[in-house]
């Protein structure tokens, strides 16, 4: 059986977990302190925080600009339910919008539509890697009818003058947009190091920071840094100094940090991710070069003119298909040996939300686009040879079922 998406683990990788497991320093320390610098020299960032998830990345910020019951988040109606627990755990409304047919990331228009005076974050979402419209989001937000519609609750927000634009960027770290990457498209981004990611450290995430003047990164860096660990005005590798081991805590914060361990195996799949990236790069083009001459299969975007995708899935679309048919075709495909995946079922569909009120009939692209859409594998090991059987697998399944 061919497998969906094992992690990439290098010898290098397994080497530096276990000078970590010796170095008698094993939580947040100086590989996290230094995974974080190299992200943000990778990024082109200005500030970067490891966290344990990219969820916790995300609620953060909420938290930090001050979203609570009474305000509205926009989302894409086509995302991972993350996206949308971390809105209802700060008591606000997720109010989910459709996506565009062609390429699955959220629809500008869509978003304009929903802005409203209860309207504090925006949250688009890079699905399967490729980063959103950014230019048109961010020029969204700063429309003066937009900027007159935003009402601030606290200093933080009265400070930005607009609705925050927080990218989900869990599948899209080294994508590229214009000339900047993921991570330096807009205000904040939040990434995801999960098992199943390009670049990975078995759970966590960080925050890369991008807040235009006058706010200091740095400063935002050391305010989550504190609220991320129990509202401790020291972590414990800051306490480590001789003579420094006092602190305080100045609130009741959460606890989210990252630990060394994890760090280790971000900080050598970060050296290789240039290789990381090449690798996955061709698998796509493998796909997507078979796939080009049936009819009826839709390629995924993954590079335009303005766009490149961080190559995390390869999300093939077959036309004029019923959902019970697609799933036919998938079990197919795993008759055949190949392990393939969904991504995703649209929000309104799941029970949480349909008992909030949702309903798939207000999100129709979504659907469609959803109903017709099968994930192959692409990961580091996966060759030439492996490639085609994924390739003759599904055009025979296919065949099998339409």
């Amino acid at each position: 059986m061919i497998p969906f998406s094992p992690p990439f683990i290098h010898q290098d990788a397994i080497d530096e977990v276990v000078d970590t497991l010796t170095s008698g320093w094993i939580t947040t320390g100086p590989k996290t302190k230094k995974f974080e610098r190299e992200i943000t020299n990778y990024c082109g960032n200005k500030s970067t925080l490891c966290l344990n998830s990219a969820t916790f990345g995300l609620e953060l910020i909420l938290k930090w600009f001050g979203v609570k019951e009474g305000d509205e988040v926009i989302i894409p109606a086509y995302t991972y339910c993350a996206t949308a627990n971390v809105i209802i755990h700060c008591g606000a409304k997720p109010v989910m919008v459709d996506i565009n047919k062609d390429d699955f990331t959220i629809s500008t228009d869509a978003i304009r539509n929903a802005i409203n005076t209860r309207t504090k974050v925006i949250i688009p979402v890079d699905i399967g890697g490729l980063p959103c419209d950014y230019d048109a989001i961010n020029e969204l937000v700063k429309e003066k009818e937009k900027i007159k519609l935003f009402k601030p609750k606290n200093e933080i927000q009265q400070q930005l003058g607009r609705i925050l634009v927080l990218a989900d960027a869990a599948h899209s770290f080294g994508a590229i947009y214009g000339v900047k990457k993921a991570g330096a498209l807009t205000d904040i981004s939040v990434f995801s190091f999960h098992a199943v990611k390009n670049l990975t450290t078995a759970e966590g995430g960080a925050i890369a920071l991008n807040m235009p003047e006058p706010f200091n990164n740095n400063e935002i860096y050391e305010e989550l840094n504190i609220m991320s660990l129990h509202g401790q005005s020291k972590d414990a590798f800051a306490k480590n100094v001789i003579g420094k081991w006092e602190y305080d805590v100045l609130y009741a914060g959460y606890k989210g940090n990252m630990t060394d361990i994890q760090a280790s195996l971000g900080l050598i799949g970060l050296k290789y991710y240039n290789e990381i990236l090449q690798k996955r790069e061709r698998i796509f083009k493998m796909y997507s070069d078979a796939f080009s001459k049936f009819e009826w299969l839709k390629l995924p975007v993954y590079k335009d003119k303005k766009r490149t995708s961080s190559f995390h899935l390869f999300l093939l679309r077959i036309k004029n298909v019923s959902e019970e048919q697609r799933n036919c075709i998938i079990q197919k495909i795993f008759d055949n040996g190949v392990s393939v995946n969904v991504h995703y079922l649209p929000l309104p569909s799941m029970t949480a939300y349909k008992n909030m009120g949702f309903s798939r009939n207000d999100y129709p692209i979504s659907y469609e686009n959803y109903t017709s859409e099968v994930s192959l594998p692409v990961y580091y090991d996966l060759n030439e040879k492996l490639v085609k059987k994924v390739i003759d697998a599904v055009v025979s399944s296919v065949k099998e079922i339409i």
